[in-house]
C-alpha cells in the first residue's frame, strides 16, 4: 500500500472533525474569526512537528526561493478564501450539503492538474474522480439542490475551486524544495499557516478587534479546531508530496463518509437512501484510484 493513502485517511478523519468544531464556532463568531480559529494555534503546533522531524533525523535546510514564497503567499490566500466560504456554507445550508458542495474540489483538482501542472492520469484514475463526483451529486441529493439558490451553488463550487488551487500550489512548493517528503511537507504546512495566521490577524485587528476577544472566550473549541486543522493539513500536505492532487483528493472523499457520521451523531441529521448510495459509490471511487 502506498504511504500517501494512510496519510489521506488521517487527513480525512481529522478535516470531518475540525469542520464539525468550525460549524460549531460559525453560529457564535464572524466568518473571519470561524476561519483564524483553524489556524491561530496550528503555527506553534506545525513548529513543533518539524522540530521534532530534525531531532529524529537531519536533514538539510531548504532553499527559499522566490518561486517558493509566491507559491505558499498564493496557496495561503486560496485556502483562507476556501476556509469562509465553506463557513458561509455552514450558515446557508445544512452542515452535511455544504461539505458536499465543497467537495467538488476533486474533480476540479483533477481538471486543472491535468491542463496546467503537468499530472495526467490514467483512465482508471479518471474513473475513480468521476465516480466521486457521482457520489457527490447523489449525497447533495437533486432534490435538495433544486431548492439551492444560486449564489449558494456557486458559493459551494469557488470553495471546491479554492481548495484546489490551494492543494496543487502546495504540491508545487513541496516537490520544488527537494527534501524528503516529510521534511518538504512540514516546511510548507509551517510557512502557509504561519503566512495565514498573520493575514488574519492583521484583517481582525484593523476590521474586527471584537472578533479576536470572541475566540480568546472560546480557548477549548478554537485550539481543538487548530490541532485538528493541523495534524489534517499535514496528512493533505505529506500525502500530496508523494501523490498526485487528483488522486489524493478523490480517496480523500472518504471524508463525507465521516462527516455523516458526525452529522447523524452530533448534529442529529438524520441519512437517507441517497446518502448510502454516495456512500458505496465514495468506496468504489476509493479503490479506483488506489488501484491506479
Amino acid at each position: 500500500m502506498g504511504l500517501w493513502i494512510p496519510f489521506t485517511i488521517l487527513a480525512a478523519f481529522m478535516q470531518a472533525w475540525r469542520n464539525a468544531f468550525q460549524n460549531r464556532l460559525s453560529k457564535d463568531v464572524s466568518t473571519a474569526g470561524v476561519t483564524l480559529a483553524r489556524f491561530i494555534w496550528a503555527s506553534p503546533l506545525a513548529g513543533f512537528y518539524l522540530w521534532l522531524l530534525y531531532r529524529w533525523e537531519t536533514a538539510p535546510m531548504p532553499a527559499l526561493t522566490g518561486s517558493f514564497i509566491l507559491l505558499i503567499v498564493l496557496a495561503s490566500i486560496a485556502q483562507i478564501i476556501a476556509t469562509a466560504l465553506m463557513v458561509v456554507l455552514f450558515r446557508k445550508r445544512n452542515y452535511a450539503i455544504g461539505v458536499g458542495l465543497a467537495k467538488s474540489e476533486a474533480v476540479i483538482a483533477a481538471v486543472l492538474g491535468a491542463l496546467f501542472f503537468a499530472a495526467p492520469l490514467s483512465p482508471l484514475a479518471w474513473a475513480g474522480v468521476l465516480i466521486g463526483a457521482l457520489a457527490f451529486w447523489l449525497m447533495t441529493n437533486p432534490g435538495a439542490l433544486r431548492e439551492v439558490s444560486f449564489g449558494t451553488l456557486l458559493t459551494g463550487l469557488g470553495s471546491g475551486l479554492a481548495f484546489a488551487l490551494t492543494t496543487l500550489w502546495v504540491r508545487e512548493a513541496s516537490l520544488l524544495l527537494g527534501l524528503p517528503f516529510l521534511y518538504s511537507a512540514a516546511w510548507v504546512l509551517l510557512c502557509v499557516i504561519a503566512t495565514q495566521t498573520l493575514m488574519l490577524l492583521a484583517w481582525l485587528l484593523l476590521r474586527e478587534p471584537y472578533t479576536l476577544i470572541a475566540l480568546w472566550q472560546r480557548p477549548k473549541l478554537v485550539f481543538a479546531i487548530s490541532l485538528f486543522s493541523c495534524i489534517g493539513s499535514l496528512g493533505w500536505f505529506t500525502a500530496m508530496s508523494l501523490e498526485t492532487v487528483a488522486l489524493v483528493k478523490t480517496l480523500g472523499q472518504i471524508e463525507v463518509l465521516f462527516t455523516l457520521m458526525i452529522s447523524a451523531r452530533w448534529f442529529r441529521e438524520k441519512l437517507n437512501g441517497r446518502d448510502l448510495a454516495g456512500l458505496g459509490l465514495i468506496v468504489v471511487g476509493a479503490l479506483c484510484v488506489m488501484l491506479a
